[in-house]
């Protein structure tokens, strides 16, 4: 496969023109999967990195505001909505945050961005993280939202972390594998609809929920999220590595980050020494719920 962007196939949903008018879509080969990305815009290229179980389109209202100022990427990272599913292994390692972020880096430079600033939602937060970390010399700015490391997180988990994101663990195993539940009734299991997302973009995000090989991904995230993800962060604590770059943290009011943490600023002061940041009024779907607040503030901070 080439690492052309592939627009010539025809589409594979009309809804696809109302979520990013003016973008253009296909698929590029990064070497060890294909990904779906959407993009558009002129100006310094941003690349806007979903979460669980969301595709790209939950930025399409964040993409419409960035799109006047910045070129605007949005893939669908490694096994999540219409990207490639690649095969996994026993330590889940080909769902780890380094591998995805590899497959960043291969993206930008596919449509010819060798530097971006990084905006990394929940899952896609870590990824986000995990570029800054090993790709310094392509990351400019990085923005994470509603999240602090994986390692971070794990190292404070208690009894009160455990019920509130039980999930995390329920995902994450392998002795009774999530899988087959999440499959016998995905509306139920995820319980979202289209009042918050929008009809088109809950379009998007239902496919892929009921593709069993992309519910399979998912939780191979969350595994790897429990072991090699932590060990990376583990690693790079002990070896005093961070961020390079200036650095957005911003989360949820209406989410437990807080709740569970303290104060987020003070948890990624000690990975990024450029870090500001602030709680949006909004729950844990920001690009959904509060895009004009979320667009204003990434703008802003891209503009430094």
């Amino acid at each position: 496969m080439s690492n052309d962007l592939a627009t010539d196939r025809a589409p594979e949903s009309t809804t696809d023109d109302r979520l990013f008018p003016g973008f253009a879509a296909g698929r590029i080969d990064v070497g060890e999967a294909e990904l779906f990305v959407r993009h558009g815009g002129e100006g310094p290229p941003v690349l806007l990195l979903h979460g669980h179980p969301r595709t790209h389109a939950t930025w399409h209202r964040v993409a419409a505001l960035l799109a006047p100022h910045h070129t605007v990427i949005c893939p669908d990272t490694r096994g999540y909505g219409r990207s490639a599913k690649p095969p996994t292994t026993d330590d889940h390692e080909p769902y780890s945050k380094r591998v995805m972020a590899r497959d960043m880096v291969a993206l930008m430079r596919a449509l010819g961005h060798d530097r971006f600033a990084v905006v990394g939602h929940d899952r896609g937060g870590y990824v986000a993280q995990r570029l800054a970390l090993d790709h310094p010399e392509a990351v400019t700015h990085l923005v994470v939202l509603d999240v602090v490391p994986i390692g971070e997180a794990l190292a404070r988990c208690d009894a009160r972390f455990a019920a509130s994101w039980w999930h995390w663990f329920f995902l994450g195993q392998t002795a009774k594998p999530a899988e087959r539940m999440i499959n016998a009734d995905p509306d139920a299991w995820y319980k979202y609809g289209p009042e918050q997302m929008g009809a088109d973009a809950y379009e998007d995000y239902r496919r892929a929920i009921h593709d069993p090989r992309t519910v399979h991904a998912m939780c191979e995230d969350y595994r790897a999220g429990l072991g090699v993800d932590r060990a990376a962060d583990d690693a790079d604590r002990a070896a005093g590595r961070r961020v390079a770059c200036p650095t957005l943290a911003l989360w949820a009011s209406r989410d437990d980050v807080e709740d569970l943490y303290g104060d987020p600023l003070a948890i990624w002061r000690t990975w990024a020494p450029d870090v500001r940041g602030h709680a949006l009024d909004s729950g844990h779907h920001m690009a959904e719920e509060v895009p004009g607040e979320l667009a204003g503030a990434v703008r802003d901070f891209l503009s430094r």
